[in-house]
């Protein structure tokens, strides 16, 4: 038996989203006072009572979208309603009765699913007594609640408990596969009308987000989780970025705080760019973020098929993107068609191996032979009469691979020999196309005196980081999206 699922329903401005938030104790959909923000449909499983179930934000019924997305919007909230095992109907209880709600109501009567009438905006006990008016939209359950007042949780719950089908006999034991964390989490960012949702499409082999010429058709990230080879991933589309003197509303301001909030939780970031665009400056500050984060990344080409009509080629494209992003030119850079389906689970299989090198550990004695052989080829240079030391190296942790050197001081080794080792230590060891985290610090006089005691020490506190390379784009003047 499938996880049962309740989507959310009701005009605009009624405050679904603000509730499939505030059921979820967390923000995830998009909350703002512009009727019609919600285009896509949200979920998130939830865990009450030993019962998993999904809830799904769902469009405003009855939207006029100002991007003539109507009918898309529309046709989300039909799939909301088709795979629900019970639909929350929601109305304002401040604004009262409206006819728009009259005609959700219409609709929703001619769905034989179960069915919760929730009266948000119930900011006190008084209004509670005015909600009679709402009894004649459907038969059913009616709870009242107020996100604001936090009012009635509980109540939601149980309401929404009750009316879920029958629990599956192991459906609550621990352990179970819907307990089980995505083996990866992979972020999808870029900058507007890259084909992002074109790949999330096809990648849930259906109309999972709305897929629109209009830039900046998706406001919300939006987890999917799916299968390969029997492997959990969840793949997070992010809204398009714009740069930021260019962001028109709050809505765009949170698509911009999303991507960088999926960055930093994404195990693999898959970067897009339009193969009919040259790199921007909003490219250029999402791979700053990816680059500051240590994220392992793969610099994905969209719409290739247009490229090559219009006779470009891979390696022109591949040494275009190299130069462009020097300071991780480790990325491996991947050509999709999402619309055809073409090599989009080639990017997938590929995210899997770039995810395991991550994750890779060496041995002591590998990487201090590396670094050995890498001394011999370049010594570092003396500073301040004093000749640069390394004694020894370990792997204290993966993801990113973080890596201690014990020397005699950190300050003697210059920014070039620095950059010289990681690109040696990236060659020469499992993290070919991984960020590498590279400490520097001084041995103490116990570790001179006892240097196994100290030779797998944990990460200390008084380190000089090597950073990656310094790409310098920062600096770079701003360039229109």
């Amino acid at each position: 038996m499938s996880v049962p699922r309740v989507a959310i329903v009701g005009r605009p401005n009624v405050g679904k989203s603000s509730l499939f938030n505030w059921l979820a104790k967390k923000l995830i959909a998009v909350v703002d006072g512009t009727a019609g923000t919600t285009r896509d449909r949200m979920r998130y499983l939830l865990h009450e009572e030993d019962r998993y179930f999904e809830i799904i934000d769902t469009g405003g019924m009855g939207i006029v979208d100002n991007d003539n997305l109507s009918e898309d919007i529309e046709n989300q909230i039909r799939c909301g309603l088709a795979e629900a095992d019970l639909i929350v109907f929601v109305v304002d209880g401040k604004a009262g009765l409206t006819p728009l709600d009259r005609e959700v109501g219409n609709r929703l009567r001619s769905i034989n699913k179960p069915k919760l009438l929730v009266v948000n905006k119930c900011d006190s006990e008084k209004l509670d007594d005015d909600i009679a008016e709402f009894y004649s939209l459907v038969t059913c359950d009616v709870v009242t609640t107020s996100v604001k007042g936090n009012r009635n949780w509980h109540d939601l719950m149980d309401a929404i408990l009750k009316n879920l089908p029958p629990a599956a006999e192991n459906e609550g034991e621990e352990g179970s596969e819907l307990d089980e964390e995505p083996e990866m989490k992979l972020a999808i960012v870029g900058r507007r009308n890259v084909g992002k949702s074109t790949f999330i499409n096809a990648l849930a082999e259906e109309e999972r987000v709305i897929v629109s010429e209009v830039a900046g058709t998706t406001r919300d990230s939006i987890d999917l989780r799916f299968e390969v080879d029997g492997k959990k991933i969840l793949a997070i589309d992010t809204p398009g970025v714009r740069k930021r003197k260019s962001l028109a509303s709050n809505i765009e301001y949170y698509g911009l705080v999303r991507a960088q909030k999926s960055i930093r939780r994404a195990d693999v970031v898959l970067m897009f760019f339009d193969s009919q665009e040259t790199v921007s400056r909003v490219d250029k500050q999402l791979v700053e973020e990816i680059i500051s984060n240590y994220k392992p990344c793969i610099f994905v080409l969209t719409k290739w098929d247009l490229a090559v009509e219009a006779g470009m080629t891979m390696d022109a494209w591949g040494n275009y993107i190299l130069k462009e992003f020097a300071s991780i030119r480790h990325a491996p850079v991947a050509f999709i068609t999402a619309k055809e389906n073409r090599n989009v689970r080639k990017v997938v299989n590929l995210a899997q191996n770039v995810f395991k090198q991550s994750r890779e550990r060496v041995g002591t004695g590998l990487l201090n032979r590396v670094v050995r052989e890498a001394i011999l080829r370049n010594r570092p240079t003396v500073c301040k009469n004093k000749v640069p030391k390394i004694y020894y190296a370990t792997q204290v942790a993966s993801q990113p691979p973080t890596i201690v050197m014990k020397c005699n001081d950190p300050t003697l080794f210059t920014n070039s020999w620095k950059r010289y080792l990681l690109g040696v230590l990236q060659e020469e060891l499992p993290f070919s196309e991984v960020p590498i985290k590279l400490y520097l610090r001084a041995k103490t006089d116990d570790e001179h005196r006892y240097p196994n005691q100290y030779a797998g020490d944990e990460m200390p506190n008084d380190l000089t980081e090597i950073e990656q390379p310094e790409s310098g784009l920062a600096e770079e003047a701003v360039e229109n999206s």
